[in-house]
C-alpha cells in the first residue's frame, strides 16, 4: 500500500494567538478546532490554517522560516522511501504522538520546516 497525500497545511508565526484567533474569526470567518496558547488550528470550510506562537528572537527555533503540515494516510511507505534515500534516518518517525499522530518533520534548503502527519 502507498501513502495517499491528502492536504497541505500552512502553519503561520503568530505573536499573539489570542489576538490572530479573534481577528481570523471576526474577520474572515474561521473557526477555532483545537489549541490552546501556543498553537492553535483553524477551519474555514475546506482550509485549514495552523497559528504557532514564536518569539521572532535569536532563541526562536523557527528563526522566522515558514512551516508546512502535509497530512497523508499510511505515512511509513514514503517515510521509508526517504530513509532508503539518506535523506532521514529511521529514529524519524514519531509514532503515537500525545497529539494523536505519526509524523516526521526536516528542513529544506530555505530552512523551512516540512512535517508529514499521519491523522491515528
Amino acid at each position: 500500500m502507498k501513502t495517499e497525500f491528502l492536504a497541505t497545511v500552512p502553519v503561520l508565526p503568530s505573536q499573539n494567538i489570542a489576538r490572530d484567533l479573534e481577528w481570523y474569526e471576526k474577520n474572515l470567518g474561521f473557526k477555532k478546532i483545537f489549541g490552546d496558547d501556543m498553537y492553535v488550528g483553524i477551519h474555514l470550510e475546506n482550509v485549514w490554517l495552523h497559528l504557532q506562537w514564536h518569539a521572532d528572537t535569536e532563541d526562536d527555533p523557527l528563526l522566522g522560516g515558514s512551516v508546512a503540515r502535509i497530512f497523508v494516510n499510511n505515512i511509513e511507505p514514503y517515510f521509508n522511501s526517504l530513509v532508503a534515500k539518506g535523506v532521514l534516518t529511521k529514529d524519524k518517525l514519531r509514532k503515537n504522538t500525545p497529539w494523536g499522530t505519526h509524523e516526521f518533520g526536516l528542513y529544506d534548503l530555505n530552512k523551512n520546516a516540512i512535517f508529514f502527519v499521519e491523522d491515528v
